[in-house]
């Protein structure tokens, strides 16, 4: 009687609403469960001194001694309120974007093509309405704070530049208005446009080859998404590391000539910093992105089969 009850209300439920709610539950677990990578990915990709030639253990150790578990989770609290909407958004705006596509546009084939066009339409819009939180999170991790009864060679003991994100949103808008909220945002559009339409072309792509008998297991959609992610990443990893530098400037302390543009800051970080520094974190993210991704499709599949969401294919 309950299940029958809870069909007939999920029935009354709009079809964005249940994406919305998969998209958002599927990011909020994706990043909660790598959010340690993702801070350690930051410090290398922002080159924060402390941590430039440390390695990834030394890296752990020196956060796990200064600050403490709750140090790896410095600006999850700012990246877990950018993702939910973040990826609602993204998911949703993906289902969305691929009806319409296929409502105008009736003799388009509908295979990869059709996923990489929605998906880097909805990357793009999800982008546009989150990045404010995306720059907060950043700048929230990029912090290291020491405590004052410590005395740890190399880190300098000095109060917090933000309190939270609250703060922090207040003094980057106070700093540069709305164009400081969106310091970066050129370089990350131009990373998630190919980047989530690769992702969404590859894991589609992927699960068409998966057996019939296989294809509403875990495994088969933690594999997928897996492959999916990483190969998504690695076409477009040096953007990300342009819009990290691009978003911490202001805090950092160097000489070096202000990042503009994309291009110019890809061509300046390569010779300023030598090019291997376009793929710094690369293999941090490469831990990080095969259990993200992964995580992230097979929660958001599952929840529009419990959601009751139609197949994409008939509600096209």
């Amino acid at each position: 009687m309950a299940a029958n009850q809870r069909e007939s209300m999920l029935d009354h439920v709009p079809l964005f609403a249940k994406e919305l709610l998969a998209g958002g539950l599927a990011g909020g677990f994706a990043k909660t469960a790598v959010a340690p990578l993702e801070r350690l990915k930051i410090l290398f990709q922002t080159r924060r001194a402390e941590f430039h030639s440390t390695g990834l253990s030394g890296s752990v150790a020196r956060i796990a001694k200064t600050e403490g578990l709750l140090g790896f989770y410095r600006g999850n609290g700012a990246s877990v309120a950018r993702i939910i909407p973040y990826a609602a958004l993204h998911y949703m705006s993906y289902e969305e974007y691929r009806r319409l596509i296929v409502q105008f546009f009736p003799n388009v084939w509908k295979g990869p093509t059709l996923d990489l066009m929605a998906g880097s339409l909805s990357g793009g819009t999800a982008v546009i309405f989150t990045y404010p939180l995306d720059l907060i999170r950043t700048k929230l991790a990029y912090q290291v704070v020491s405590p004052t009864k410590l005395n740890v060679p190399g880190i300098v003991n000095n109060d917090q530049v933000y309190r939270g994100i609250r703060d922090c949103l207040s003094k980057t808008y106070k700093d540069g208005g709305v164009r400081g909220l969106y310091r970066g945002v050129a370089p990350t559009l131009f990373g998630i446009f190919p980047y989530a339409g690769l992702k969404f072309y590859f894991y589609e792509e992927m699960k068409r080859h998966v057996p019939e008998d296989y294809k509403k297991g875990i495994m088969a959609k933690l594999t997928c998404g897996s492959v999916a992610g990483l190969l998504g990443q690695t076409f477009t990893y040096p953007l990300e590391v342009v819009r990290r530098q691009m978003q911490v400037q202001k805090h950092a302390a160097s000489d070096e000539a202000e990042l503009k543009g994309t291009m110019r800051s890809m061509v300046l970080i390569a010779q300023k910093q030598g090019w291997r520094t376009l793929f710094s974190g690369l293999s941090i993210n490469y831990i990080k992105v095969v259990p993200s991704a992964a995580i992230g499709f097979t929660v958001y599949d599952t929840m529009k089969l419990w959601l009751r969401v139609p197949s994409r294919d008939g509600s096209g």
